[in-house]
């Protein structure tokens, strides 16, 4: 049986297609442009091409986009008094705060700042509370709850290529709250049997060989190797790792693709679809404001 690349940018696109047809009707039939802040603290240079490519994705769709750059001097009295200040305009429907910030500003701070109605990271405690509450991934989908984006990319990626989830093992190597533990909960909801590994847990690859499911998450170059896989399983690389060679992923992907039904190449794989799914919540997060 051939490996399948899951290729999450072929399907993001897609995606984006259905979207800008999304937006183009709210605007013609409802008057509502869906509006989307970046606040970027800061000169980090891979957060200056992740809110680059957020902007030109918006763009491409006809969402409102706007990045509001700070001094990485910024104070956290400042930074909140942006927060609130998007909080209150109409215009904006979705704010998100890039991360990494810079060390003198508490993160959870600022996230818990944002509306949670405008979270549309999907990091607010609210709506990580709700979304751990919620039983099936029907009863999640029906709520006005934003998924994070990451690991809502991931299971549209799993439902796209077709992954039996009900009742498979999922392995995650990772326990971030960004990936890790909210991508726990949907696969949970989906009625799969998940184990969550990290960086104290022991014989790692005896458990990762067990999963029909494998995620790796943890920003470590090519740490997911053929040995530690199960034949068939469907491998999903959350990693990018910048190395001289280029950008590769957690997983080493030329032998472990020999063994898997299905795997997410780097780039090109679950990026993508983080994105997408920005978009996505961003546009829910204006129909939702206008009650529809």
């Amino acid at each position: 049986m051939a490996t399948k690349i899951i290729k999450g940018k072929e399907i993001a696109f897609h995606l984006r297609e259905e979207l800008k047809k999304k937006v183009s009707d709210l605007k013609t039939k409802k008057g509502i442009i869906p509006g989307l802040v970046t606040i970027l603290v800061g000169d980090d240079p891979a957060s200056k091409i992740y809110v680059r490519s957020k902007k030109k994705a918006c763009e491409e769709i006809g969402i409102y986009s706007e990045i509001c750059q700070l001094d990485a001097k910024t104070g956290e009295g400042e930074l909140l008094e942006r927060i609130r200040r998007f909080n209150n305009n109409p215009k904006i429907h979705g704010i998100l705060v890039q991360l990494p910030l810079p060390k003198h500003i508490r993160t959870e701070k600022m996230i818990e700042a944002i509306s949670p109605k405008k979270d549309v990271d999907g990091f607010h405690p609210l709506n990580m509370g709700k979304l751990l509450l919620k039983k099936t991934m029907a009863e999640i989908l029906r709520s006005e709850i934003f998924i994070p984006c990451t690991p809502y990319g991931i299971m549209e990626l799993l439902n796209f290529c077709g992954t039996p989830i009900k009742g498979a093992e999922a392995v995650i190597v990772g326990r971030s709250n960004i990936v890790g533990k909210p991508l726990a909960i949907l696969l949970l909801a989906e009625n799969a049997t998940v184990t969550i590994c990290h960086s104290q847990t022991k014989n790692l690859a005896e458990i990762t060989k067990k999963a029909d499911i494998l995620v790796s998450a943890v920003g470590k170059p090519e740490v997911i190797t053929a040995k530690m896989v199960k034949e068939g399983a469907v491998v999903i690389d959350v990693g990018m790792n910048r190395l001289e060679v280029g950008l590769v992923g957690d997983v080493k992907f030329d032998s472990v693709a020999k063994k898997a039904r299905a795997i997410t190449p780097v780039p090109g794989g679950v990026g993508p679809m983080t994105i997408s799914m920005l978009l996505v919540n961003t546009v829910k997060a204006a129909k939702w404001s206008a009650g529809l």
